[in-house]
């Protein structure tokens, strides 16, 4: 039976943390959720029974379904907050601005306070967050209050009231918790500096501040004072899990889209993120379709203008992975770190999950599409002349020098196709030798294939390195059928891939398609081989101890095995047993022959 185009897109989400949005039939946004899975998250709505009503409704009317992909549950948390308050989808509960997450501001003031607050305000201070837990929030504080002395009254410290004398230092100034900018005592510069060191604690970058914290706990410890200690340790505990970098940036990112890029053969997945005060408020995948060989940046100029007309997006500057031309009305950048490459990061990692989901949708209902993809993949990765439809793999087995066998295993379109699999027992070669089994086998194979005039592979692959693959094109010489076939050994070890005549092998990414599809031929191989290498050994056994017997020969013994199933069930038959199969004349040579030492 056919699966819903929803039960593809369910079957395909990838088992990582994000944001799922799912749209009724008028592609109205009806529900956002978080989850530290998506693809068990969003199953279990459609394969469990579901006590509330409201739950049962919604379920019904998911059309279409949409994620985003984070780093963390934290990501997720903050993520899926941005786009409720931004959509308002009807089967969330809504959240009010006053539930909003927390905060820290560095206040633009002169001697800039820092403080908690859950309002942005935009008078050019500058905020750090959200945080999703107001003990980080507190502890961080604590943190900076315990290395920096900062000023915590709200006074207007400007340089002609401190010389009027307007404010006297206060019991902070005492405590040695403030150095009294309001008397004057502490330079602006001196201030600065401070609030320097402080920007990068909040940014994460706070190895020299941990290691402070630490040396104090070492110290209270020396000292006896075990219940300070303890305190400061939680505060580095808590420390070391905390995560500077998250989804929601920081909120100087305003106004800005983010834009990358993953293609292939045929197709190309252009990520869009929008940001807005650091939160992502939209995202969307455009796919476009290779007509001539376009290249990367000529189908991101493309998809950019589409995207931004499609969204009617206005915003003046755009986040890319290199150098485009888009006009001059737009400002590009391309970061290299910080918080906007980390932005461009995600961006990419939704690009290629949204790819992936593609290929294994397209892999359920369109497998001609798939195969298509994979053979023009194949062709270019490994540098052949022509798709390689047709693909034959061989390889030997002779476990401890005996039997010796080859297999030969055959995939058509990137797929197995076993009844065209074939064993091969060794013939002309005495004693355990690869190379000569190799050129033996190959020889056979093609040969017979010329001789019935059958469809000749367009690629062979060796299992084995250099003397393998020398060993098989001696083979094709010797048929006249070097260049007119493919041909190359794959290395165990390394992965390696060795061509005819070119003594540097190559290397695939270990994350290809490509080389996957050859591990997987190389495997099959290997296990048909065995296998046959196993009924062999097994039936020679059999027939060897059988053999043994005087006065019973093959036919008896193929009698035995077809009514027995195995040699074990015939040595333990009884003597009326064995008769009612042969007669009494040799089943009492036989029945002898295993109760002679009972």
């Amino acid at each position: 039976m056919a699966k819903s185009p929803l039960e593809i897109q369910i079957q395909t989400l990838p088992s990582l943390p994000g944001v799922y949005q799912y749209f009724d039939v008028n592609d109205t946004i009806i529900y956002v959720g978080k989850a530290k899975n998506l693809k068990k998250r969003v199953s279990s709505y459609f394969t469990k029974t579901h006590d509330n009503g409201k739950t049962r409704i919604l379920v019904k009317k998911i059309a279409n379904i949409k994620h985003i992909v984070v780093d963390t549950e934290t990501d997720a948390l903050l993520l899926e907050n941005n786009l409720i308050k931004k959509h308002r989808p009807r089967y969330n509960v809504l959240l009010k601005d006053d539930k909003s997450y927390p905060w820290i501001c560095i206040k633009k003031e002169r001697f800039p306070r820092i403080f908690q607050t859950r309002r942005l305000i935009k008078d050019g201070s500058e905020y750090f967050g959200p945080y999703t837990s107001v003990k980080t929030v507190y502890t961080l504080l604590d943190l900076i209050r315990g290395l920096y002395q900062l000023r915590t009254c709200n006074y207007d410290l400007s340089q002609e009231k401190i010389n009027a004398g307007k404010y006297k230092v206060c019991l902070e100034y005492h405590l040695g918790n403030c150095k009294g900018p309001c008397e004057g005592k502490e330079t602006v510069s001196a201030y600065e500096e401070n609030i320097k060191a402080i920007r990068e604690i909040l940014k994460g970058n706070f190895k020299d501040s941990l290691q402070r914290f630490k040396q104090q706990m070492n110290d209270l410890a020396k000292e006896m004072h075990f219940e300070e200690a303890q305190k400061v340790k939680e505060k580095i505990d808590v420390l070391e899990n905390y995560q500077a970098k998250s989804t929601i940036v920081n909120p100087k990112i305003n106004n800005v889209d983010v834009f990358s890029i993953v293609s292939d053969e045929s197709y190309a997945y252009i990520n869009f993120l929008q940001i807005s005060l650091g939160s992502i408020v939209r995202s969307h995948t455009l796919e476009i379709k290779k007509k001539l060989d376009e290249t990367d940046k000529e189908l991101l100029e493309i998809a950019i203008v589409e995207i931004r007309q499609r969204f009617n997006s206005q915003s003046k500057e755009v986040y890319v992975p290199f150098k485009i031309n888009i006009g001059d009305n737009v400002k590009v950048t391309i970061p290299k770190l910080g918080d906007k490459k980390h932005i461009l990061d995600l961006s990419s990692r939704n690009a290629k999950y949204y790819r992936l989901e593609q290929l294994k949708q397209v892999k359920i209902v369109d497998p001609d599409r798939h195969a298509n993809r994979i053979m023009a993949q194949m062709k270019a990765d490994l540098r052949l002349k022509e798709e390689p439809r047709h693909i034959e793999c061989f390889d030997n087995s002779n476990i401890q020098g005996t039997h010796p066998v080859a297999a030969c295993v055959v995939f058509k379109n990137g797929k197995p196709s076993k009844k065209d699999y074939r064993h091969f027992n060794i013939k002309t070669v005495e004693g355990p030798d690869d190379f000569a089994s190799m050129e033996e086998v190959v020889y056979r194979r093609y040969k017979r294939l010329l001789d019935k005039k059958q469809p000749l592979p367009q690629l062979i692959i060796i299992d084995g390195g250099k003397g393998q693959l020398s060993s098989a094109l001696k083979s094709l010489d010797e048929l006249n059928l070097r260049g007119k076939i493919a041909i190359i050994g794959i290395a165990k070890r390394l992965e390696e891939l060795f061509y005819p005549n070119d003594p540097i092998p190559l290397y695939l990414d270990k994350k290809s398609e490509t080389l996957k599809i050859i591990q997987q031929l190389r495997n099959e191989a290997h296990r048909f081989g065995i296998e046959h290498h196993r009924n062999k050994r097994s039936k020679s056994a059999l027939n060897t101890e059988l053999e043994t017997i005087p006065g019973i020969g093959e036919k008896t013994i193929v009698e035995l095995l077809k009514h027995f199933k195995s040699a074990k069930r015939i040595s333990y038959a009884k003597l009326d047993e064995l008769e009612e199969v042969i007669g009494l004349s040799r089943a009492q040579k036989i029945y002898n022959y295993y109760n002679q030492n009972k």
